[in-house]
């Protein structure tokens, strides 16, 4: 009996162009979006620098696709082709607000995550700078995300317009997300991110000089660590971060799903980790923290790693307390995930 066709091979080309392409090409077609209408908004519960507890929003803004190719990225599937529109951003964050003016407890913190960098002016025009910040009045801390080499400038420019005396009595406190990934150097230049580790640091460094907090994301599994060595390089990168000043490491399992990783994962180069591995690596650099700061695990669609339909909620859970406490709990013990993982 036949075996169907095979897979074809695939070889990770070595010049940004040919890595250009190679993301773009197994791209699947997507929706076109309104870019005067947000993504979508959630609400969920984290923990501050002080121990307690903060209602935090997360808004998904809809805006121009970000000009990297980064191999593990599916965020472009929110985006659109053109020029955010001037006015498109502050109308989107209007009606993220309006829609959370109900919540209790009421909402004190935001992320305004628009799948690319806050600080590309074709995402998001400086001109719009000053009505954001009047639309996060009586907020207390706002989170934005940027690829380290566009912190410059536009940076202090968007703190004036959040300190400007005309738009709210007390500023928010800022905190810029930036994707670390790994500090497997061979593995981030291979991410086709663009950036090496001494570009992150001298970004986290500006960041920071200015008063602004620093918040970092590390992929769990990224292509191209040898297997064997994913959980040592994971320890690494959490120790880099903190190294960096971060207050937050936030670790995101690398899924396929964008095209390019499901290439690299049918040729051998990438294997999505499963929830055992997630969870044994959150234990592991939860425990070597020491206090230098809050690691959180992105618990997104955990589902897809779960080889138990039995547990994952009860682990998810785990996982989620364990963002809120900042301590390592006890294992879930589930005799049915026993019996599946023996088997397999």
């Amino acid at each position: 009996m036949g075996t169907g066709p095979a897979t074809p091979s695939v070889s990770y080309p070595s010049s940004p162009a040919a890595r250009d392409r190679f993301v773009v090409d197994r791209r699947q077609p997507t929706a076109r979006h309104d870019p005067w209408r947000y993504q979508d908004v959630i609400v969920e519960d984290e923990r501050n620098a002080d121990g307690r507890v903060a209602r935090v929003a997360t808004v998904f803004l809809t805006g121009r696709e970000c000009p990297w190719r980064c191999v593990m990225c599916d965020l472009w599937r929110y985006t659109v082709p053109e020029d955010t529109p001037r006015g498109a951003i502050p109308a989107q964050l209007g009606a993220a607000r309006d829609r959370l003016r109900g919540e209790l407890p009421p909402v004190s913190q935001i992320k305004l995550y628009n799948a690319g960098s806050f600080f590309d002016p074709r995402a998001v025009p400086e001109d719009d700078y000053r009505a954001i910040a009047r639309a996060l009045a009586g907020l207390t801390h706002v989170v934005v995300e940027s690829h380290p080499a566009l912190v410059g400038d536009r940076v202090d420019r968007w703190l004036e317009a959040l300190d400007a005396p005309s738009v709210h009595g007390q500023s928010p406190q800022l905190e810029v997300a930036m994707g670390l990934e790994t500090v497997h150097a061979e593995a981030l230049e291979r991410l086709h991110k663009r950036m090496t580790i001494d570009q992150f640091v001298g970004a986290a460094d500006a960041l920071r000089r200015r008063g602004i907090l620093v918040r970092v994301f590390l992929l769990m599994a990224p292509p191209f660590v040898p297997e064997d060595e994913q959980h040592e390089w994971l320890l690494r990168s959490v120790d880099a971060a903190f190294d960096c000043g971060a207050s937050v490491v936030t670790l995101i399992p690398t899924r396929t799903g964008n095209g390019a990783l499901d290439a690299l994962s049918a040729n051998g180069l990438f294997r999505e980790p499963t929830l055992d591995d997630v969870e044994q690596g959150v234990d592991a650099a939860l425990a070597s923290v020491r206090g230098r700061g809050r690691l959180f695990v992105d618990v997104w669609d955990l589902d897809r790693f779960a080889q138990c339909p039995e547990c994952i909620n009860a682990r998810r859970d785990r996982l989620h307390r364990m963002n809120l406490e900042q301590r390592i709990l006890p294992p879930v013990v589930c005799e049915e995930h026993l019996r599946s993982t023996t088997r397999t």
